[in-house]
């Protein structure tokens, strides 16, 4: 029976509203001044507006960020020690991209597959409170990921009344986002609720070069230019409603939806060029539009049951939540050779998910902790490729190497256990995970059907020991495992344009990670300054792979890394320079060792990446408030290339007219140094691909809270970044 039927059976008999917000994710801390060091899994902490650390992870207030109260979720991440985020929306973390992303320690159908980089720049930052980073999260979290977890920890109240704020900030170009958000608590009732709109309108450039030829084969030379604008709208709400039924007992539910409406307009130029460089082979001109369509529904219900004893609890979640994705695009080319031509083309995805949480916590007398809990989860995923061609608009026809459509079915059973003992001044925290996952696939084009399953143990082991009343050191290892995306898997070429096709590979592995970490932490007053070094060795790494199709068309698809390794050391420092000059500064020093022997290189490539960011805070007076934030990062390292440095320079200024009004003006991308550029270098393909945007906007807004209480520090809105497609 599918996993599915036995997850709603066996949670028939809860009542739809129960919700949990946070089952089997850690609960966010209330925000004292100043808490003492190494406390229970050896936890430091500095500033609460700053850094936390505990055993298994690293957590960063979002409370002095002032764009991530405003901006979107990839604004807050580009501010977080540890993250990288590209033009695109991409996220890497510590220089690798297999990153999962969840929100109050549950996964999202938002942030995966094709449409994860688009929601990141779109969705709204201001209900973030704090940002958790795990490198190496321990057995009660998913292993999905090699690189780790970013978890998203929103804002609670418990403030008894109304309350709530309402926001509006305007750039150039009609772009604007405006929100609403309210809380409601009396006695055992709480609600909550919020709105957001965000309107974007950017222009992108994009300029490929390509370079075939070598000395047995002329190949081709080709150039493709274009420029775009996108357009569109991000709409997010949610409502959530809490009671305390008992003392013991407290039922929760919460329903939310996210959609997102873009469409991008442009035109290309495509050049084919002789053995010189001066002679001119064939050309055409492309006039193309696109419409992408997302849309997020989900509804959790949860109960949490307090046993005697503090921390001594059982949590249950159910959650039911479906996500509809399509881009429908159509082009004219005008070419000089060969007779116009019309097409349409377009990709759409269908996912609905369940998953049932079942976590139990028990705290032992002699300082130690019991954690056990079960993981259901059934997905089931429709791929669907569509594309006519023809000589005039109503001349077009099915175009079948453009049409097909792919079945993905994917249950993962889980249960895991951790215990962590403390012993004076040694902590150890260690679990095993173990997941059987069953896979169905089926091409319905192709009348191909396959099954796949395999079970496997994650372990997990953290240690740590206080040195003084300022100094720890931690240890921490974890495996992890990097599943195939969905579309990683449809060996049907996907048409791009004319010189592009995408095609998955059904062959795919999961990648297998071994991470592990040294750390030291130090803290003195307000200062706080961290050190860890890592390494990390994967085998079946997947990868993009581009492939010569001849003519100057390019196949991307995906392949397993014969193995990679990857290492580094990290710093991290947040303290004051003087009482109104904070600061919070940090730099990664990261190498990658490739296996690229089946890439068409002989041995190993390997390389080395400088990064940085800082932000400096000045509270000039009781009023006015300025930030500066940048990040740099080196060249990096890519299977069959590079991708060259980039930069970004935020400025931003707060005034502050009232308890519950201020006043916002931000500048992103002050220094105008945002672009992307990627390299191709392999004996059969040279290739250069430089992406830029406009980026660059004054932002110019308020904030007025209502209800109970002072005024929330508004933040600043340093734009959406670059827009779906950008």
């Amino acid at each position: 029976m599918r996993l599915k039927v036995l997850l709603l059976a066996a949670v028939a008999g809860l009542s739809p509203s129960l919700a949990l917000a946070q089952a089997a994710a850690p609960k966010p801390a209330t925000k004292p001044a100043e808490a003492p060091t190494a406390v229970g899994a050896v936890t430091v902490t500095s500033d609460a507006t700053a850094l936390r650390t505990a055993i298994d992870r690293r957590s960063y207030s979002v409370a002095n960020d002032l764009s991530a109260k405003t901006g979107s979720i990839s604004d807050a991440l580009r501010n977080i020690p540890s993250v990288e985020v590209d033009m695109q929306g991409n996220v890497s973390l510590r220089g690798d991209p297999n990153v999962t992303i969840m929100i109050d320690g549950k996964p999202s159908g938002m942030f995966n597959g094709q449409g994860r980089a688009d929601a990141l720049q779109q969705m709204p930052a201001d209900r973030i409170d704090r940002v958790e980073v795990m490198t190496n999260p321990s057995a009660a979290y998913r292993p999905d990921g090699s690189a780790g977890i970013i978890n998203l920890i929103t804002k609670t109240t418990a403030k008894p009344g109304a309350t709530g704020s309402v926001k509006l900030n305007v750039g150039p170009n009609s772009r604007y986002n405006t929100g609403l958000s309210g809380n409601y608590v009396h006695g055992k009732l709480s609600l909550s609720g919020e709105a957001g709109y965000r309107y974007d309108r950017q222009r992108f450039w994009q300029t490929d070069e390509r370079d075939t030829t070598s000395a047995s084969d002329p190949g081709a030379r080709t150039l493709q230019d274009g420029a775009f604008q996108n357009a569109g709208s991000a709409l997010n709400l949610r409502g959530g409603v809490d009671y305390t039924l008992t003392p013991k007992d407290r039922l929760s539910g919460e329903v939310r939806y996210r959609g997102m409406d873009y469409s991008t307009g442009g035109q290309e130029t495509f050049t084919t060029f002789g053995p010189t460089p001066d002679i001119q082979g064939p050309s055409y001109a492309r006039a193309s539009s696109a419409r992408m369509n997302r849309k997020n529904g989900a509804a959790s219900g949860d109960w949490r049951h307090q046993f005697k004893g503090a921390e001594h609890e059982l949590d249950a979640h159910l959650e039911y939540e479906v996500t509809d994705f399509s881009r429908d695009s159509q082009a004219f080319i005008d070419s000089n050779l060969n007779p116009d031509q019309y097409e349409t083309f377009g990709f759409g995805a269908d996912q609905d998910r369940v998953n049932f949480k079942l976590d139990y916590t028990r705290p032992g007398a002699d300082d130690s902790k019991l954690k056990a809990g079960l993981d259901l989860e059934a997905t089931d995923n429709d791929y669907d490729n569509h594309g006519t061609s023809g000589p005039t608009p109503d001349g077009q026809i099915v175009d079948p190497r453009r049409t097909n459509r792919f079945l993905y079915a994917q249950d993962v059973y889980a249960g895991y256990v951790t215990y962590e003992r403390r012993l004076g001044d040694f902590t150890a925290l260690g679990g095993l995970r173990a997941e059987q996952v069953e896979i169905r696939t089926n091409q319905i084009t192709s009348a191909q059907k396959d099954d796949n399953a395999y079970f496997h143990l994650y372990p997990s082991l953290h240690l740590g020991y206080t040195l003084s009343q300022t100094q720890t050191l931690t240890a921490n290892y974890s495996k992890r495992v990097q599943r195939p995306q969905v579309q990683d898997l449809n060996p049907y070429p996907v048409y791009v344009d004319p010189y592009n096709y995408r095609a998955g590979n059904p062959d795919l592995k999961p990648q297998l990670t071994d991470s592990y970490e040294l750390g030291w932490q130090y803290r003195k007053g307000p200062a706080s300054y961290l050190a860890t070094a890592y390494y990390r060795q994967s085998r079946d790494g997947v990868t993009d792979v581009v492939r010569d199709l001849g003519g100057g068309v390019l196949l991307t698809t995906r392949e397993n890394l014969a193995k990679s390794r990857n290492g580094g050391l990290e710093l991290v420092a947040n303290g004051k320079l003087t009482p109104k000059l904070s600061y919070n500064v940090s730099a990664n020093a990261f190498w990658n060792e490739i296996d690229a022997s089946t890439l068409g290189f002989s041995g190993t490539r390997s390389g080395t990446t400088l990064s940085g960011r800082a932000s400096l805070n000045w509270q000039a007076t009781a009023k006015d408030f300025f930030q500066l934030n940048g990040f740099t990062s080196g060249e990096r390292l890519t299977p069959q290339g590079h991708r060259e440095p980039i930069q970004l320079l935020n400025l931003g200024y707060r005034r502050k007219v009232s308890d519950k009004l201020n006043l916002l003006v931000t500048v992103m991308d002050a220094a105008d140094s945002f672009k992307d550029v990627q390299v191709i270098d392999t004996p059969a393909l040279r290739e250069r691909v430089e992406r830029t945007a406009s980026v660059r906007a004054v932002f110019v807004g308020f904030t007025y809270s209502f209800g109970g209480g002072r005024a929330k520090d508004p933040g600043f809105d340093f734009g959406s970044g670059a827009t779906p497609g950008g």
